[in-house]
C-alpha cells in the first residue's frame, strides 16, 4: 500500500497548490493582480516556468477585471475556453460567448477563404467594444482580431492572447505583443498556450485580484 496520504478537502488542495506555485514560481516582476492570474495558469497546465514565457501590459489586469466589474463580455474564440469559464464567478453576470457554430461564419470563412475561428471574429464586432478577449486555441483567430483593430473595429479592454500550436501560434502572439494597438494584453510566448490557460487567467480576473498576490 501507498505510504502517501492523498488531500481530500478541496480548499486545502487549492492553498496548497497555489503555495507551492508561489515557492518555485519566479513572480517577482509581476504586479499582485497580474500574479494572480499567472498563479492560475500555472495551476491549469502544471508548469512554473511558464512565468517566465510570459508578456503582459502594466495595465492588464486592473483593466480587464474593470471591464468585467462594467459588464463587459467573453469572447472566446473556442468552446473549450467558452465551457472553462466559471461563469458563477463573473461579477456582473458576463454574457461568455463563443460564435464559431454561428451559421454565418462557415459562409464568411468560404468567402474568405480562411478558417472559421478567424471568420466568427468578423461577427464580434458589435459585441467588441470595452470587451475581454480570450483566444486559447486559434492563432488565425488573433490574427484577424488585429486586422480588425487595425481596420477601425472598436477596441476590446484586454487580450489574452494564448493560442497554442506550431502553426502560426508563435507568430500572432508576437504580432500582439510588438503591436498590441493600444489594447492591454496578456500572451504567452513560444509554442506553448491553450484553452485551459486561456479560461483559467479570465477565471482569476473574474474571481477578483486579491486571491493569490
Amino acid at each position: 500500500m501507498s505510504a502517501f496520504a492523498p488531500i481530500l478537502d478541496p480548499a486545502e488542495i487549492y492553498r496548497k497548490s497555489f503555495a507551492i506555485i508561489q515557492a518555485e514560481a519566479d513572480l517577482a516582476r509581476f504586479d499582485a493582480g497580474t500574479r494572480s492570474v499567472v498563479v492560475r495558469m500555472i495551476h491549469a497546465c502544471g508548469m512554473v516556468d511558464l512565468a517566465d514565457d510570459i508578456v503582459v501590459s502594466p495595465g492588464f489586469a486592473l483593466a480587464a477585471r474593470a471591464a468585467l466589474e462594467a459588464g463587459a463580455p467573453v469572447l472566446c474564440d473556442v468552446e473549450m475556453v467558452r465551457h472553462g469559464v466559471i461563469s458563477r464567478l463573473m461579477p456582473a453576470g458576463n454574457e461568455v460567448a463563443c460564435l464559431l457554430n454561428d451559421p454565418r461564419v462557415r459562409e464568411i470563412a468560404a468567402r474568405d477563404q480562411t478558417t472559421r475561428s478567424a471568420a466568427q471574429v468578423d461577427l464580434w464586432a458589435e459585441r467588441m467594444e470595452g470587451a475581454v478577449i480570450a483566444i486559447g486555441n486559434a492563432p488565425t483567430a488573433l490574427f484577424r482580431l488585429l486586422e480588425l483593430i487595425d481596420a477601425g473595429a472598436p477596441r476590446p479592454a484586454a487580450i489574452i492572447g494564448v493560442p497554442v500550436g506550431f502553426v502560426g501560434a508563435v507568430e500572432s502572439k508576437e504580432a500582439l505583443t510588438a503591436d498590441p494597438r493600444g489594447v492591454e494584453f496578456l500572451a504567452v510566448k513560444g509554442r506553448r498556450g491553450g484553452s485551459a490557460l486561456a479560461s483559467s487567467a479570465v477565471n482569476a480576473l473574474a474571481g477578483g485580484l486579491e486571491g493569490h498576490g
